[in-house]
């Protein structure tokens, strides 16, 4: 099974990511774990991306496409993925359906977390005190929160006439959430 969890920063996919993978014994693939890992070793492309995130920007396509491409073809993670904040873009979209297409793969389900502006604020300002992530900045959050708007509605328009699409209220709590997610997954 292959799953795709996507939302807003600060939605609770990472969360919903790691009970998910937990309970059907998947791979979580977050672009932002991969990315802040190539920052942490100091790679030459986590160079170029301390410098993007640090405007508040994303990764580039090419990068994260290149990152996902790995994933997509370790052969102990086949049919065993859960995509936790990808794809954010159209073209990302489209280059995850050729990638598995290639390793012959496919999606089994869709998760969209709808959650509002204000809900994420709350929760970023929460996760401040609690994890003290770097890219935790209320102001960046919030850019990155409009640049994800306006660059995933066209992914929410592409994977929303699919029939293994779910939208579920990001702004319920974690158990109502994930029992949900669960639900459909068990089908």
């Amino acid at each position: 099974m292959n799953v795709i969890i996507f939302g807003p920063p600060g939605a609770g996919k990472g969360t919903q990511a790691i009970n998910i993978s937990k309970k059907f014994n998947l791979y979580q693939i977050s672009t932002g774990d991969l990315l802040r890992d190539e920052v942490k070793n100091k790679t030459e492309i986590g160079k170029d991306i301390e410098n993007i995130i640090s405007k508040g920007d994303f990764a580039t396509d090419e990068i994260v496409n290149e990152l996902i491409k790995k994933a997509i073809f370790d052969k102990d993670k086949k049919n065993k993925l859960i995509f936790d904040g990808y794809p954010r873009s159209l073209s990302q979209a489209k280059n995850l359906e050729l990638l598995m297409k290639d390793s012959n793969q496919k999606i089994d389900f869709i998760f969209f977390l709808n959650v509002s502006k204000e809900t994420i604020i709350s929760r970023i300002e929460k996760r401040k005190i609690l994890e003290k992530r770097a890219d935790d900045n209320l102001t960046t959050i919030l850019k990155r929160y409009d640049t994800y708007m306006m660059t995933t509605k066209p992914v929410l328009d592409f994977y929303s006439k699919k029939p293994n699409f779910y939208e579920i209220d990001g702004s319920e709590k974690i158990t109502e959430i994930s029992s949900k997610i669960e639900q459909i997954l068990s089908v």
